[in-house]
Protein backbone atom coordinates (compact mmCIF):
# COMPACT_ATOMS: atom_id res chain seq x y z
CA UNK A 1 0.00 0.00 0.00
CA UNK A 2 1.51 3.38 -0.69
CA UNK A 3 0.11 6.84 0.51
CA UNK A 4 1.81 10.61 0.80
CA UNK A 5 4.08 11.01 3.28
CA UNK A 6 2.64 10.78 6.47
CA UNK A 7 3.87 10.88 10.65
CA UNK A 8 3.36 7.92 12.71
CA UNK A 9 0.97 10.80 14.63
CA UNK A 10 -1.11 11.29 11.44
CA UNK A 11 -2.69 7.40 11.59
CA UNK A 12 -4.03 7.70 15.00
CA UNK A 13 -7.41 8.83 14.06
CA UNK A 14 -10.09 9.44 16.09
CA UNK A 15 -13.17 8.39 13.95
CA UNK A 16 -15.82 6.47 16.11
CA UNK A 17 -14.50 5.20 19.89
CA UNK A 18 -16.56 2.77 21.67
CA UNK A 19 -17.21 3.02 25.28
CA UNK A 20 -19.47 0.32 27.54
CA UNK A 21 -22.75 1.58 28.44
CA UNK A 22 -24.18 0.76 31.83
CA UNK A 23 -27.73 0.87 31.47
CA UNK A 24 -30.62 0.12 34.22
CA UNK A 25 -33.21 -2.59 33.40
CA UNK A 26 -35.49 0.07 32.43
CA UNK A 27 -33.36 2.22 30.17
CA UNK A 28 -32.31 -1.54 28.63
CA UNK A 29 -35.89 -2.20 27.54
CA UNK A 30 -36.09 1.27 25.81
CA UNK A 31 -32.75 0.57 24.43
CA UNK A 32 -33.98 -2.98 23.03
CA UNK A 33 -37.19 -1.45 21.83
CA UNK A 34 -35.04 1.23 19.78
CA UNK A 35 -33.15 -1.85 18.16
CA UNK A 36 -35.93 -3.74 17.42
CA UNK A 37 -37.87 -0.54 15.47
CA UNK A 38 -34.55 0.12 13.74
CA UNK A 39 -33.87 -3.66 12.58
CA UNK A 40 -37.95 -3.37 11.12
CA UNK A 41 -37.69 -0.34 9.37
CA UNK A 42 -34.66 -1.75 7.61
CA UNK A 43 -36.16 -5.08 7.02
CA UNK A 44 -39.02 -3.69 5.43
CA UNK A 45 -36.79 -1.75 3.00
CA UNK A 46 -34.67 -4.87 2.34
CA UNK A 47 -38.01 -6.51 1.49
CA UNK A 48 -39.33 -3.97 -0.43
CA UNK A 49 -35.94 -3.48 -2.65
CA UNK A 50 -36.10 -7.32 -3.09
CA UNK A 51 -39.57 -7.25 -4.87
CA UNK A 52 -38.52 -4.26 -7.32
CA UNK A 53 -37.64 -5.30 -10.60
CA UNK A 54 -36.12 -3.07 -13.61
CA UNK A 55 -39.23 -2.94 -15.23
CA UNK A 56 -40.90 -1.21 -12.73
CA UNK A 57 -38.67 1.98 -13.24
CA UNK A 58 -36.05 2.77 -10.45
CA UNK A 59 -36.85 1.51 -6.71
CA UNK A 60 -37.95 3.77 -3.84
CA UNK A 61 -34.95 5.75 -2.43
CA UNK A 62 -34.13 7.40 1.17
CA UNK A 63 -37.29 10.50 0.26
CA UNK A 64 -40.05 8.05 -0.90
CA UNK A 65 -39.17 5.93 1.65
CA UNK A 66 -38.95 8.25 4.47
CA UNK A 67 -42.31 9.61 3.02
CA UNK A 68 -44.16 6.03 4.13
CA UNK A 69 -42.52 5.76 7.27
CA UNK A 70 -44.66 8.95 7.69
CA UNK A 71 -47.67 7.03 6.65
CA UNK A 72 -46.87 3.96 8.53
CA UNK A 73 -46.65 6.02 11.54
CA UNK A 74 -49.80 7.64 11.27
CA UNK A 75 -51.46 4.57 11.08
CA UNK A 76 -49.71 2.41 13.52
CA UNK A 77 -49.68 3.64 17.18
CA UNK A 78 -46.76 1.22 18.81
CA UNK A 79 -44.18 2.58 15.58
CA UNK A 80 -45.57 5.90 16.51
CA UNK A 81 -44.47 5.70 20.06
CA UNK A 82 -40.77 5.21 18.70
CA UNK A 83 -38.28 7.55 17.85
CA UNK A 84 -38.80 9.09 14.77
CA UNK A 85 -35.28 10.10 14.02
CA UNK A 86 -33.94 6.53 14.67
CA UNK A 87 -36.40 5.24 12.54
CA UNK A 88 -35.12 7.53 9.67
CA UNK A 89 -31.47 6.72 10.54
CA UNK A 90 -32.56 3.40 9.71
CA UNK A 91 -33.41 3.97 6.48
CA UNK A 92 -30.53 6.31 5.47
CA UNK A 93 -28.37 3.57 6.59
CA UNK A 94 -29.98 1.11 4.01
CA UNK A 95 -29.88 4.09 1.27
CA UNK A 96 -26.14 4.32 2.08
CA UNK A 97 -25.76 0.33 1.93
CA UNK A 98 -27.30 -0.22 -1.42
CA UNK A 99 -24.76 2.87 -2.91
CA UNK A 100 -21.92 1.28 -1.39
CA UNK A 101 -23.68 -2.06 -3.19
CA UNK A 102 -24.21 -0.33 -6.61
CA UNK A 103 -20.44 1.11 -6.15
CA UNK A 104 -19.02 -2.63 -6.38
CA UNK A 105 -17.45 -2.27 -2.10
CA UNK A 106 -20.36 -3.91 -0.32
CA UNK A 107 -22.29 -6.75 -0.65
CA UNK A 108 -26.28 -6.13 -0.71
CA UNK A 109 -27.40 -5.36 1.89
CA UNK A 110 -29.52 -8.27 3.46
CA UNK A 111 -32.11 -9.19 6.98
CA UNK A 112 -31.14 -8.24 10.13
CA UNK A 113 -31.96 -10.87 12.97
CA UNK A 114 -33.21 -10.42 16.67
CA UNK A 115 -30.31 -10.91 19.22
CA UNK A 116 -27.69 -10.83 16.23
CA UNK A 117 -28.45 -7.15 14.86
CA UNK A 118 -29.02 -5.16 17.85
CA UNK A 119 -28.02 -1.19 17.35
CA UNK A 120 -29.39 2.22 16.18
CA UNK A 121 -27.79 5.43 15.20
CA UNK A 122 -28.65 8.48 16.52
CA UNK A 123 -27.93 12.14 15.14
CA UNK A 124 -28.37 15.78 15.82
CA UNK A 125 -26.20 15.22 18.86
CA UNK A 126 -25.35 18.26 20.74
CA UNK A 127 -22.78 18.75 23.60
CA UNK A 128 -25.04 18.84 26.03
CA UNK A 129 -25.97 15.87 25.25
CA UNK A 130 -22.69 14.27 26.85
CA UNK A 131 -21.31 14.67 29.98
CA UNK A 132 -18.75 13.93 31.92
CA UNK A 133 -19.48 12.67 35.74
CA UNK A 134 -16.37 11.53 37.30
CA UNK A 135 -13.21 10.02 36.29
CA UNK A 136 -14.34 6.89 35.25
CA UNK A 137 -18.49 7.58 34.05
CA UNK A 138 -20.17 9.43 31.86
CA UNK A 139 -23.37 9.56 31.12
CA UNK A 140 -25.34 10.10 27.15
CA UNK A 141 -28.80 11.41 26.83
CA UNK A 142 -31.00 8.49 24.57
CA UNK A 143 -34.21 9.93 22.92
CA UNK A 144 -36.39 8.57 25.10
CA UNK A 145 -34.75 6.50 27.32
CA UNK A 146 -32.83 9.53 29.16
CA UNK A 147 -29.28 9.68 30.98
CA UNK A 148 -27.45 6.32 30.24
CA UNK A 149 -24.00 6.33 32.18
CA UNK A 150 -20.90 5.10 29.71
CA UNK A 151 -17.35 4.16 31.17
CA UNK A 152 -14.97 7.09 30.29
CA UNK A 153 -12.17 5.22 29.61
CA UNK A 154 -10.83 7.63 27.12
CA UNK A 155 -11.41 11.55 26.21
CA UNK A 156 -14.56 12.07 24.09
CA UNK A 157 -13.18 13.70 20.70
CA UNK A 158 -15.25 16.87 20.41
CA UNK A 159 -17.62 18.48 17.63
CA UNK A 160 -19.59 14.75 18.16
CA UNK A 161 -22.27 15.11 16.06
CA UNK A 162 -23.93 10.99 16.04
CA UNK A 163 -23.60 8.08 17.54
CA UNK A 164 -24.20 4.11 17.05
CA UNK A 165 -25.45 2.75 20.06
CA UNK A 166 -25.13 -1.63 20.17
CA UNK A 167 -25.36 -5.13 21.93
CA UNK A 168 -23.13 -7.29 21.10
CA UNK A 169 -23.71 -11.04 21.59
CA UNK A 170 -22.43 -11.35 25.26
CA UNK A 171 -25.21 -8.75 25.71
CA UNK A 172 -22.56 -5.73 26.72
CA UNK A 173 -24.21 -2.55 25.37
CA UNK A 174 -21.71 -0.11 23.65
CA UNK A 175 -21.75 3.38 22.52
CA UNK A 176 -19.60 4.94 19.45
CA UNK A 177 -19.26 8.62 19.03
CA UNK A 178 -18.50 9.11 14.85
CA UNK A 179 -16.46 11.88 14.28
CA UNK A 180 -15.45 13.06 11.16
CA UNK A 181 -11.47 13.09 11.04
CA UNK A 182 -9.78 16.16 9.49
CA UNK A 183 -8.18 15.33 6.26
CA UNK A 184 -4.72 16.11 5.93
CA UNK A 185 -3.53 18.40 3.42
CA UNK A 186 -1.15 16.95 0.52
CA UNK A 187 2.61 17.80 1.31
CA UNK A 188 2.87 18.68 -2.36
CA UNK A 189 6.35 17.72 -2.21
CA UNK A 190 5.62 14.37 -4.33
CA UNK A 191 7.14 11.80 -2.32
CA UNK A 192 5.46 8.13 -1.80
CA UNK A 193 5.62 6.59 1.40
CA UNK A 194 5.35 2.32 0.96
CA UNK A 195 3.85 0.85 3.96
CA UNK A 196 3.87 -2.55 4.27
CA UNK A 197 1.46 -4.50 6.94
CA UNK A 198 2.64 -7.15 8.94
CA UNK A 199 2.28 -9.45 11.80
CA UNK A 200 5.12 -8.68 13.91
CA UNK A 201 5.58 -5.45 12.95
CA UNK A 202 2.21 -3.70 12.36
CA UNK A 203 3.60 -1.29 9.84
CA UNK A 204 6.74 -0.45 8.42
CA UNK A 205 7.53 2.45 6.65
CA UNK A 206 9.79 2.87 3.44
CA UNK A 207 11.32 5.72 5.40
CA UNK A 208 12.53 3.26 8.20
CA UNK A 209 9.78 3.61 10.97
CA UNK A 210 8.12 0.53 11.94
CA UNK A 211 5.05 0.85 13.88
CA UNK A 212 3.48 -1.50 15.96
CA UNK A 213 0.11 -2.23 17.46
CA UNK A 214 0.20 -2.62 21.70
CA UNK A 215 -0.59 -6.50 22.37
CA UNK A 216 -3.24 -7.77 25.24
CA UNK A 217 -2.08 -6.09 28.58
CA UNK A 218 -1.28 -8.13 32.31
CA UNK A 219 -5.24 -7.88 32.99
CA UNK A 220 -6.77 -8.53 29.64
CA UNK A 221 -4.20 -11.80 29.58
CA UNK A 222 -5.41 -12.91 32.68
CA UNK A 223 -9.28 -12.19 31.52
CA UNK A 224 -8.89 -14.08 28.49
CA UNK A 225 -7.74 -16.98 30.92
CA UNK A 226 -10.68 -16.59 32.86
CA UNK A 227 -13.12 -16.69 29.83
CA UNK A 228 -11.42 -19.95 28.66
CA UNK A 229 -11.38 -21.67 31.76
CA UNK A 230 -15.12 -21.02 32.21
CA UNK A 231 -15.77 -22.06 28.55
CA UNK A 232 -14.22 -25.50 29.40
CA UNK A 233 -16.91 -26.02 32.55
CA UNK A 234 -19.76 -24.62 30.54
CA UNK A 235 -21.95 -27.76 29.45
CA UNK A 236 -22.09 -27.69 25.42
CA UNK A 237 -25.21 -26.30 24.12
CA UNK A 238 -25.89 -24.49 27.12
CA UNK A 239 -27.10 -20.70 26.77
CA UNK A 240 -23.79 -19.97 29.01
CA UNK A 241 -21.54 -21.79 27.13
CA UNK A 242 -22.81 -19.72 23.79
CA UNK A 243 -22.03 -16.41 25.73
CA UNK A 244 -18.75 -17.75 26.95
CA UNK A 245 -17.50 -18.37 23.33
CA UNK A 246 -18.81 -15.65 22.03
CA UNK A 247 -16.33 -13.38 24.57
CA UNK A 248 -13.55 -15.25 22.51
CA UNK A 249 -14.74 -14.82 19.47
CA UNK A 250 -11.97 -12.59 17.99
CA UNK A 251 -9.98 -15.77 16.91
CA UNK A 252 -10.94 -16.41 13.52
CA UNK A 253 -11.51 -19.43 11.92
CA UNK A 254 -10.17 -20.11 9.08
CA UNK A 255 -8.06 -23.21 6.70
CA UNK A 256 -10.04 -25.99 8.28
CA UNK A 257 -11.62 -27.12 5.47
CA UNK A 258 -13.76 -30.27 5.09
CA UNK A 259 -13.94 -33.32 5.84
CA UNK A 260 -13.29 -33.93 2.09
CA UNK A 261 -10.75 -31.69 1.77
CA UNK A 262 -9.21 -30.67 4.99
CA UNK A 263 -7.01 -27.27 5.68
CA UNK A 264 -3.38 -27.40 5.59
CA UNK A 265 -1.18 -26.08 8.31
CA UNK A 266 -4.73 -25.30 10.65
CA UNK A 267 -3.13 -24.40 13.38
CA UNK A 268 -0.55 -22.09 11.71
CA UNK A 269 -3.34 -20.20 9.79
CA UNK A 270 -5.13 -19.44 12.57
CA UNK A 271 -2.69 -18.31 14.57
CA UNK A 272 -1.59 -15.70 11.39
CA UNK A 273 -5.29 -15.01 11.51
CA UNK A 274 -5.22 -13.98 14.87
CA UNK A 275 -2.56 -11.56 14.17
CA UNK A 276 -4.27 -9.80 11.62
CA UNK A 277 -6.70 -8.96 13.43
CA UNK A 278 -4.43 -7.85 16.63
CA UNK A 279 -3.08 -5.67 13.96
CA UNK A 280 -6.40 -4.05 12.28
CA UNK A 281 -4.85 -4.51 9.11
CA UNK A 282 -8.17 -3.41 7.42
CA UNK A 283 -8.94 -0.27 9.66
CA UNK A 284 -5.50 0.81 9.16
CA UNK A 285 -6.26 1.36 5.07
CA UNK A 286 -9.65 2.51 6.00
CA UNK A 287 -8.02 5.50 8.64
CA UNK A 288 -5.35 6.37 6.06
CA UNK A 289 -7.90 6.99 2.88
CA UNK A 290 -10.03 9.36 5.52
CA UNK A 291 -6.96 11.22 6.39
CA UNK A 292 -5.85 11.29 2.97
CA UNK A 293 -8.59 10.99 0.71
CA UNK A 294 -7.77 10.13 -3.04
CA UNK A 295 -4.04 9.98 -2.28
CA UNK A 296 -3.87 6.09 -0.90
CA UNK A 297 -3.39 3.35 -3.79
CA UNK A 298 -3.42 -0.14 -2.64
CA UNK A 299 0.12 -2.24 -4.31
CA UNK A 300 0.03 -6.10 -4.57
CA UNK A 301 2.94 -7.21 -1.99
CA UNK A 302 3.54 -10.05 -3.94
CA UNK A 303 7.61 -10.93 -4.46
CA UNK A 304 8.27 -7.50 -2.44
CA UNK A 305 10.29 -9.30 0.29
CA UNK A 306 12.23 -11.35 -1.61
CA UNK A 307 13.44 -8.49 -4.42
CA UNK A 308 15.96 -5.75 -3.35
CA UNK A 309 15.27 -2.25 -2.97
CA UNK A 310 18.29 -1.43 -4.26
CA UNK A 311 19.36 -3.66 -7.42
CA UNK A 312 15.98 -5.15 -7.87
CA UNK A 313 17.31 -8.66 -7.68
CA UNK A 314 14.55 -11.37 -6.77
CA UNK A 315 15.28 -14.22 -4.65
CA UNK A 316 14.06 -16.56 -1.66
CA UNK A 317 17.66 -16.19 0.30
CA UNK A 318 17.39 -12.54 -0.15
CA UNK A 319 15.27 -12.64 3.05
CA UNK A 320 17.14 -14.30 5.51
CA UNK A 321 14.49 -13.88 8.35
CA UNK A 322 11.59 -12.61 9.43
CA UNK A 323 13.49 -8.84 10.61
CA UNK A 324 16.52 -9.62 8.38
CA UNK A 325 16.97 -9.11 4.48
CA UNK A 326 20.58 -8.94 2.98
CA UNK A 327 20.24 -9.34 -0.75
CA UNK A 328 22.80 -12.01 -2.67
CA UNK A 329 23.77 -10.02 -5.61
CA UNK A 330 24.63 -6.59 -4.32
CA UNK A 331 25.31 -7.43 -0.33
CA UNK A 332 22.54 -4.42 0.42
CA UNK A 333 21.13 -5.03 4.02
CA UNK A 334 18.43 -3.55 6.10
CA UNK A 335 15.19 -4.57 8.07
CA UNK A 336 12.96 -7.09 5.92
CA UNK A 337 9.71 -4.80 6.39
CA UNK A 338 11.14 -1.45 5.62
CA UNK A 339 12.91 -3.64 2.47
CA UNK A 340 9.05 -4.16 1.05
CA UNK A 341 7.96 -0.79 1.71
CA UNK A 342 10.83 0.31 -0.22
CA UNK A 343 9.44 -1.89 -2.95
CA UNK A 344 5.92 -0.84 -2.43
CA UNK A 345 6.60 2.66 -2.51
CA UNK A 346 8.59 2.30 -5.95
CA UNK A 347 5.54 -0.02 -7.53
CA UNK A 348 7.42 -2.82 -7.63
CA UNK A 349 5.04 -5.36 -7.86
CA UNK A 350 5.73 -8.57 -9.76
CA UNK A 351 3.64 -11.81 -9.90
CA UNK A 352 4.88 -15.40 -11.29
CA UNK A 353 2.85 -16.36 -14.42
CA UNK A 354 1.74 -20.14 -15.14
CA UNK A 355 2.11 -21.53 -18.78
CA UNK A 356 0.35 -24.93 -19.57
CA UNK A 357 3.00 -27.61 -20.44
CA UNK A 358 2.28 -30.87 -22.68
CA UNK A 359 1.69 -32.60 -19.63
CA UNK A 360 -1.06 -30.39 -18.44
CA UNK A 361 0.88 -28.91 -15.67
CA UNK A 362 2.06 -24.97 -15.52
CA UNK A 363 5.36 -23.76 -14.08
CA UNK A 364 6.06 -20.63 -12.43
CA UNK A 365 8.66 -19.21 -14.36
CA UNK A 366 11.06 -16.43 -12.27
CA UNK A 367 9.34 -13.24 -11.76
CA UNK A 368 10.49 -10.29 -13.15
CA UNK A 369 11.13 -6.77 -12.06
CA UNK A 370 8.09 -5.14 -13.24
CA UNK A 371 7.91 -1.24 -14.41
CA UNK A 372 7.62 1.28 -11.66
CA UNK A 373 3.85 2.44 -11.20
CA UNK A 374 4.01 6.16 -10.85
Amino acid sequence: MACPELSASDVNVACAPRYRLSPTFEQEVGLLEHCAQARFVWNLAVEQHSWWRPERGAAPGYVEQARQLTEARAQFAWLRAGSVTVQQQALRDFAQAMRNFFGGTHRRPTWRKASRHEGFRQVAVKPEHIQRLNRRWGRVWVSKVGWVRFRWTRAVPNAVKSYRITRDRADRWHVAFAVVPTPIPAPGNNKVVGVDRGVVVSAALSTGELLSVPGLTPGEKQRLGRVRRALARRKRGSNRRGRAKRAIRGMTLSAKGTVDNPGRGVRQKAGLNRGILANGWGMLVARLEHKAPGRVEKVKAAYTSQQCSACGHIAPENRKSQAVFQCVACGFACHADVNAAKNIAAGRAVTARGALQPLGRAANREPQLAALAL
